[in-house]
């Protein structure tokens, strides 16, 4: 019998431990299938979280390192610098990167360290109970904002993909979605252009991507792709922020 699909090589046989309709599995399956596709898999070493993805050592088949919460991108840039001809990424979420970690992946960005972020964004701090984020949006209720997220208190949504596009040593910059199909070949192709702008040198990349947390949005998991679309996506618009290839073009 002729195989249509597999699953990738670049992923183990460890059965990943995500909730129902998270969509941190589509996110792994296509950085994985990326490294294999670019023939990189060998020589990567990947930068695991504290989090939700806490565990990703186990489901990415290369080389792992486990940081300190938010300070993957600390890490990174060293491996990065010690292991140039390596490829090296951290891949987080927005608990670990845009709070805590807020100043390591600005200053990583700033140097342009030749590393690569994935960024995954649900707008709450999952693994702990869904406790208000800095990605929260306004009005969005969590187990610290049960009336919902409050201007006047707590200020709006940080959104990373723009601010990081600012700075000088950002090379690539783009959020995309997992929702749909489409979505999903769009983040995908975003990927792998991230990672293909670390190999010629270029400077820092990263990929936002607006990820679903059924479980702490108290929703379906089909209703939860549905509110993202309806409600973080005109919060944190789609989209190229900054692509140095287009300007040197």
């Amino acid at each position: 019998m002729a195989i249509v699909y597999e699953k990738s090589k670049g992923l183990t046989d460890v059965e990943m431990h995500y909730c129902p309709g998270c969509t941190h599995g589509v996110i792994h399956k296509l950085v994985a299938e990326t490294l294999v596709e670019l023939d990189v898999l060998g020589d990567t070493v990947g930068v695991a979280p504290v989090g939700c993805a806490v565990f990703c050592y186990d489901y990415f088949n290369c080389d792992m390192h486990e940081a300190a919460h938010g300070r993957a991108p600390a890490v990174a840039t060293g491996i990065k610098r010690v292991l140039p001809d390596n490829v090296v990424f951290t891949y987080q979420g927005d608990g670990d990167l845009a709070a805590i970690g807020t100043a390591e992946i600005v200053h990583a960005a700033m140097r342009g360290e030749k590393i690569t972020t994935i960024f995954v964004n649900n707008a709450v701090y999952g693994m702990t109970g869904g406790q208000m984020a800095p990605t929260t949006l306004v009005g969005q209720k969590a187990t610290t904002a049960p009336m919902g997220r409050s201007f006047e208190h707590y200020g709006s949504p940080i959104q990373m993909a723009e601010m990081l596009s600012t700075l000088g040593g950002a090379a690539y910059i783009e959020r995309v979605s997992v929702t749909t199909p489409a979505q999903i070949a769009r983040a995908k192709r975003a990927i792998k252009k991230a990672f293909e702008i670390q190999i010629q040198g270029l400077g820092f990349t990263m990929i936002e991507v607006l990820s679903t947390c059924p479980t702490n949005w108290g929703m379906t998991p089909v209703e939860a792709l549905g509110w993202l679309n309806e409600n973080m996506i005109p919060a944190f618009p789609l989209g190229v922020f900054r692509d140095v290839t287009k300007r040197e073009a």
